[in-house]
């Protein structure tokens, strides 16, 4: 089953615009769970839900094409902050949204008491894989969050990852659902591409909502995944990735 099918899914589902979305289901504070699962297992998923499901659609279009840059330093700080499980680590990307052009500088920290923040300012296409026009930026964040005390750390970009990716609002639990298929991987002298599976991503303000219990009758549970961090490991064998361990096995071993 391609991925062009499960983007014909969507077509009977009732559409809801981007500001009602965010207005609904803003989800500030949220719990949020991730599966990997054989794509060919979406359509059912889709179908138990697709009489209270509404799909995202922006001009026309319910599913779009994401793209995130990540950088970090020679020595993989940043990767090595999520892989040995320290409590405040950091995370620096460009994302573009690809089928409308806009695109994001984000700083995500994460601080000592597990609460996350994303910072982010709006940044050219073209330069999404050039940090020096945001350095500034990225700087004063980590220093705001005592990452740095004013030293540059030497950044360049460690890893790309693309995929397409429909929203889901679920209106009984004001949860969302996010599904991402075709994701690829890239980190300048290794190429992964997943075309065979999906990763799903439920969002709700408090316990399991209905996509998580459709998810866990069909037998699937809550996966550790970061598409940096994961794709990393992926790529690179010889890293630290005891996290992320159980899912490379099952889903991205690349031998």
């Amino acid at each position: 089953m391609s991925a062009a099918v499960l983007r014909g899914l969507g077509v009977d589902l009732t559409p809801i615009g981007l500001a009602e979305l965010v207005e609904r289901a803003a989800l500030q504070t949220r719990v949020d769970r991730k599966y990997v699962i054989p794509l060919a297992e979406v359509p059912a998923l889709l179908a138990d839900v697709a009489e209270r499901a509404r799909i995202l659609e922006i001009d026309g279009l319910r599913s779009f094409r994401y793209e995130s840059v990540y950088f970090d330093t020679p020595e993989l700080t940043s990767y090595r902050l999520t892989a040995y499980r320290r409590r405040r680590r950091f995370k620096v990307r460009t994302r573009t949204y690809l089928d409308s052009g806009e695109c994001w500088l984000e700083v995500k920290t994460q601080g000592s008491r597990g609460s996350t923040v994303k910072h982010r300012v709006p940044y050219l296409p073209h330069h999404r894989t050039d940090l020096d026009p945001g350095r500034q930026f990225v700087d004063e964040v980590l220093e705001q969050e005592r990452f740095t005390t004013g030293d540059r750390l030497p950044f360049s970009p460690s890893l790309r990852s693309r995929y397409r990716r429909s929203t889901l609002f679920l209106p009984g639990t004001a949860s969302r659902v996010t599904i991402d298929t075709e994701l690829t991987w890239d980190d300048g002298r290794h190429e992964l591409s997943t075309p065979a599976l999906a990763v799903i991503e439920t969002k709700a303000s408090g316990g399991a909502c209905e996509a998580d219990r459709l998810l866990w009758r069909a037998g699937h549970r809550p996966a550790r995944i970061s598409k940096y961090a994961t794709g990393l490991a992926a790529l690179r064998p010889d890293l630290p990735a005891t996290p992320w361990r159980r899912t490379l096995r099952r889903h991205f071993a690349t031998e």
